[in-house]
């Protein structure tokens, strides 16, 4: 840490982080957000704020906690039994912890795409239309038809699948696989998509064309991406929040962190002295 925060106290650094950027409304609010898997403490108090339709890229090393803080955007960390999660998080200003949240329709609504390509093993139109079936959406065939078309189309696949929707959708290449992922998180009309190192499998040209369709996608899409490649967060991000042994250390512009961050930490990191 830099000699002039040393001594102040670090949750006025972190509240100050959550507000020292942004444009536009807040989508997903988080306010001394801490995480435990078991007797461990994964994140230690995270205050960041997610605008909407926007790219926020999260970095840092391995096992930092980046992954982590984004499995809580969708309650995924419920699935393990020893997690445990305090703090605020609001979608929308309202706590997708509270009592009354179905996780079933938070996860419509803030959907996930995973680091490696995972297709259901059906056809390329079941994968699109699995989940609007599990929702109730489109019960006519033409409607779900739509849907197929609409996401596909969303995602930069359509041309590419149109003639082979009766095919399985393992049957695809890697960047395809991915595309399809997302065009299957598109289907449920999400407000928020969640990314976990979605390139990291994948070769430069299927890469460049993810990144690309990040760029589309946020003009509809709130996006928090999870990525060790630092150029990428540069590429495709607006806003970049650092992490560092559970802590989220520093939050700005994606250009502001790159060029001018606050934190020794941060300069350091993304100076390669360590990570």
């Amino acid at each position: 840490m830099t000699a002039s925060t040393m001594n102040v106290d670090p949750s006025a650094i972190a509240m100050s982080n959550a507000d020292a950027v942004g444009t536009g409304r807040v989508k997903i609010h988080s306010k001394d957000v801490k995480v435990f898997y078991g007797a461990k403490q994964a994140l230690k108090g995270i205050y960041l704020d997610i605008f909407e339709h926007s790219v926020t890229a999260l970095i840092g090393p391995s096992g930092c906690g980046k992954s982590t803080y984004l499995r809580c955007l969708n309650r995924m960390n419920d699935t393990i039994d020893i997690c445990r999660v305090e703090g605020l998080i609001e979608l929308d200003g309202e706590d997708i912890y509270g009592r009354t949240i179905d996780t079933v329709q938070l996860r419509a609504r803030v959907g996930m795409v995973f680091q490696k390509p995972n297709p259901f093993p059906k056809s390329i139109y079941d994968n699109i239309a699995y989940g609007p079936r599990i929702h109730g959406i489109g019960a006519r065939r033409d409607e779900m038809d739509v849907i197929v078309e609409k996401s596909l189309q969303r995602a930069g696949l359509w041309d590419e699948v149109r003639d082979r929707l009766k095919e399985p959708g393992t049957g695809l290449s890697g960047g395809q696989q991915q595309r399809l992922c997302i065009a299957r998180a598109i289907a449920v009309s999400p407000e928020v998509i969640l990314m976990d190192e979605p390139c990291s499998a994948l070769d430069p040209i299927a890469t460049a064309h993810i990144e690309e369709l990040i760029d589309e996608l946020r003009e509809n899409y709130t996006i928090v991406i999870v990525t060790h490649n630092m150029q990428q967060a540069a590429r495709v991000s607006q806003r970049t929040a650092f992490f560092h042994l559970g802590d989220m250390v520093e939050v700005n512009d994606t250009e502001e962190i790159f060029t001018n961050p606050k934190d020794e930490r941060t300069q350091g990191y993304i100076t390669g002295r360590y990570g």
